[in-house]
């Protein structure tokens, strides 16, 4: 019963970071399910594969209600989505098949550096130059790829590449953030997918479904699709700036404690 009730309040919690600030949550829910699962002692070979894969599956559930909320507020640029999906797609399949073939503790590290990174960028806000636009269909599909292979390796959905790309390309705030929780969905069905194929002939435990566990993904999309849309709510009546300084200070706790982890 704990570790249900961590899955959902996991859930709750993720659900209005996705609504909120346009993220999947996978930045907050990989090191939090790698935790649990090393608690639970569940495969100590594919803890973080597992930790990836299942959290890229939570984000179909979350992210179909996050923009289905900001959609209803006109928060989505449609064309924006059709031109990066393909790209994502491509990039997203294609690093999962290579997420498989590494190490956890290659993953680890992998997942800290990133989200440094992430955390970084958000503290230190940093404003694009005006002029700058989107680009082109290649490059949409250029800047989707990259977004696509980076969220597979991390287990997220993207946002928290992709709302500083559209942000960088000057699309407001608010726009980025629906657009994002849009362009997740993609990113998260190709990269679950990829997690199943790749993990079905690997030795996981019961209510696997490749490097999915199914109690997580239950409990997790569950409370998400319930607190998503009061988190889309809250994006466009709340100062963002300073809810991405809060964002980047918890990224960065989360990173601390997991790098600490590497030499448990």
């Amino acid at each position: 019963m704990t570790v249900w009730f961590m899955y959902i309040a996991l859930g709750a919690f993720v659900g209005i970071l996705a609504g909120l600030l346009g993220v999947g949550g996978g930045l907050v829910i990989v090191p939090v399910l790698t935790f649990i699962f090393t608690s639970q002692h569940l495969s100590d070979a594919h803890t973080l594969h597992l930790a990836l894969g299942t959290s890229l599956a939570t984000i179909i559930f979350t992210s179909i209600s996050s923009l289905r909320a900001h959609h209803l507020r006109g928060a989505v640029d449609w064309t924006v989505v059709r031109r990066i999906s393909f790209g994502i797609l491509v990039g997203t399949f294609g690093g999962s098949c290579i997420a498989a073939q590494l190490s956890t503790h290659f993953l680890k590290v992998f997942f800290v550096i990133f989200i440094f990174y992430v955390a970084t960028r958000m503290l230190l806000n940093i404003k694009s130059k005006p002029h700058r636009q989107l680009p082109g269909r290649t490059g949409m599909f250029g800047a989707g790829g990259v977004i696509g292979v980076i969220s597979s390796l991390a287990g997220i959905g993207g946002g928290s590449m992709s709302v500083p790309f559209l942000i960088w390309c000057n699309v407001a705030i608010h726009r980025a953030i629906g657009t994002s929780a849009a362009i997740g969905l993609p990113i998260a069905l190709a990269g679950a997918l990829g997690y199943v194929i790749n993990g079905l002939s690997a030795k996981l435990p019961p209510y696997s479904l490749g490097f999915v566990y199914l109690p997580a993904l239950l409990g997790i999309s569950v409370a998400s699709i319930v607190t998503a849309p009061l988190g889309a709510r809250l994006a466009h009546s709340l100062p963002i700036d300073k809810l991405k300084k809060i964002f980047a200070l918890l990224l960065i706790v989360m990173g601390s404690k997991m790098l600490l982890s590497l030499w448990s």
